[in-house]
């Protein structure tokens, strides 16, 4: 099982590199299928998140210019957020939880198509506190569900923050930081944490992470957006499958 689970960290890491993503949203249907319960998942892939999402953020960097700015104002947020997740965790049946996660890709999948890939607006300073407010609630809903919070971020700033859907993507993993670290030590606390798979996989993940960033750079904006709606489409159809 141990070579699976490398596997399984080596593809959430390029998605999580390539789209910006913790990685749950590819990750925890994956487990699903391999048949772990929803609990067992989500503790896995926040684990796993801390991982890719402080290596792909390094990488992230060097190329993203005021991604710590806003990246920290959201990941304040996401930390208090994240932290609120474990007590709410224990308490919600796995079914519905995994109904929170489909209504979340559904909203992120109109929301995108309505977007454009590439903003014509000048980009302005965002408000802190507005950003602060909006990691928190992100990171309360990502966390329970096991995912870093990209994911349902992902929209919020391209279309209401006007953020170019590159720049987005690079905050919303530098975000995952945050609300992953957080959550992790959360779930730890309540007894949730599978140490050893969680490792494994984000392990993994750290190869995965380098060439998702890479391929990601050299990619159209509109290019970008169609992958970006295809992987949440097939995320929706795996969990639509495993739920129904």
């Amino acid at each position: 099982m141990d070579i699976e689970l490398i596997a399984l960290g080596v593809i959430t890491g390029f998605t999580s590199g390539f789209f910006g993503i913790g990685g749950g949203s590819i990750l925890i249907p994956l487990l699903l299928l391999f048949g772990y319960l929803m609990k067992e998942a989500v503790a896995i892939s926040i684990m796993q998140m801390v991982f890719s999402s402080i290596y792909g953020s390094f990488l992230n960097s060097k190329k993203t210019k005021g991604l710590a700015r806003d990246g920290i104002s959201l990941g304040v947020g996401a930390s208090f957020g994240g932290l609120l997740s474990g007590y709410f965790l224990p308490s919600i049946p796995n079914i519905y939880l995994q109904y929170l996660f489909i209504a979340v890709l559904f909203y992120t999948i109109y929301t995108l198509f309505k977007a454009p890939a590439v903003q014509e607006v000048e980009q302005e300073e965002k408000n802190v506190f507005l950003l602060v407010v909006i990691g928190f609630f992100v990171g309360i809903f990502a966390m329970s569900i096991g995912i870093g919070g990209s994911l349902m971020l992902l929209p919020i700033l391209v279309k209401f923050l006007k953020y170019d859907l590159k720049v987005a993507t690079a905050l919303g993993l530098f975000f995952v930081i945050f609300s992953s670290v957080a959550g992790f030590i959360s779930t730890s606390i309540y007894g949730n944490m599978l140490y050893k798979e969680g490792a494994i996989v984000g392990i993994g993940s750290l190869v995965g992470v380098y060439f998702g960033i890479k391929v990601k750079d050299m990619i159209k904006a509109k290019s970008y957006k169609t992958f970006v709606l295809v992987l949440n489409l097939a995320v929706l159809l795996v969990m639509l499958y495993k739920t129904f």
